[in-house]
């Protein structure tokens, strides 16, 4: 099996590295990195240094490029980039993809199957998500934080036979992933709790445990929290009746410097996820005729620091 990870950030960093430590001498599992950029470049001629919990190690793919179109076709690609950059790397893979290939986005946001099957048209589109705290230190480099680093994936067709060999594959390489048929639940509840972090860490600057370690914090996380409930409400996403408590529960165990990829992002001047994360539910809300004054406040006062 030839498996792409498209995108060696935080997410393709780690659970790609994890892949190619534990198909390295497999004949019959192909890692794939795409990359671009310095990045690339340090991969290329020194391997992926991956700082874990559990240890460092560097690891080298089968192969790291940034021209997917001359490797043949995937049996199965892992969209890893940010979510302002989906639409361009999937046509940057659209030549390497068929009708067979399993195509897994694990992008912030709760859109991106929708968006990959408009441009790709092909293919067995699954959607994702994950739980982890890790980045980029430097070309090269990538750093994972806390214990959390779950991946789910799946759809709603209940395609088993595929989604069993992929889960086992990722298992394998002790990636903790699990495949659902209720996925787009499953990416709302980490979605709506990204959405209002992101939106507030940013706003605030400060890390997540920073927001709930605060009044001021918790009371414009609160007010977050229920715009976007109100929001998923609308559109009839199925979240567990006591996800707010669950959401403060969980971000209480990370480690107190953890920040969200978003306030990151604004810090070091790039490309944000503002429209995915802030700009989506202001939109939504006014699909749907909603009061959401706390994004709406913090949507304009944040796109007035960026001009992407």
């Amino acid at each position: 099996m030839k498996i792409a990870i498209a995108g060696i950030g935080g997410v393709g960093g780690y659970y790609g590295g994890l892949l190619a430590k534990r198909y390295s001498d497999d004949e019959d599992v192909e890692i794939v990195f795409i990359a671009r950029g310095d990045h690339l470049e340090q991969i290329k001629k020194n391997g992926l240094n991956l700082i874990t919990e559990k240890g460092t190690f560097t690891v080298k793919a089968d192969l790291a490029t940034d021209n997917p179109a001359a490797c043949g076709i995937f049996d199965c690609v892992i969209f890893c980039v940010k979510a302002y950059g989906l639409e361009e790397s999937a046509k940057l893979l659209s030549p390497s993809i068929d009708e067979n290939t399993v195509v897994i986005s694990l992008l912030n946001g709760v859109d991106n199957a929708d968006r990959l099957s408009a441009v790709l048209n092909k293919g067995k589109i699954f959607n994702g998500c994950v739980y982890i705290g890790a980045h980029i230190v430097g070309p090269g480099v990538v750093q994972q934080a806390g214990s959390m680093n779950k991946l789910f994936f799946g759809n709603e067709s209940d395609d088993k036979i595929e989604a069993n060999h992929i889960e086992n594959i990722l298992k394998n390489a002790n990636i903790d992933a699990e495949y659902r048929t209720d996925i787009e639940n499953i990416v709302w509840e980490k979605y709506v709790l990204i959405s209002a972090f992101a939106t507030a860490t940013t706003f605030l600057d400060t890390t997540m445990r920073g927001v709930i370690d605060s009044e001021k914090g918790k009371e414009l996380l609160d007010d977050l929290l229920t715009e976007v409930f109100r929001v998923s409400e609308a559109k009839r996403i199925e979240l567990p009746k006591n996800i707010r408590k669950e959401i403060i529960s969980k971000v209480s165990t990370f480690p107190p410097e953890i920040k969200t990829s978003m306030h990151m992002d604004f810090e070091k001047g790039n490309k944000t996820e503002l429209e995915t994360f802030t700009g989506y539910i202001v939109r939504e809300a006014g699909k749907h005729g909603l009061s959401v004054p706390t994004y709406k406040r913090i949507y304009s006062a944040l796109k007035k620091q960026t001009h992407v």
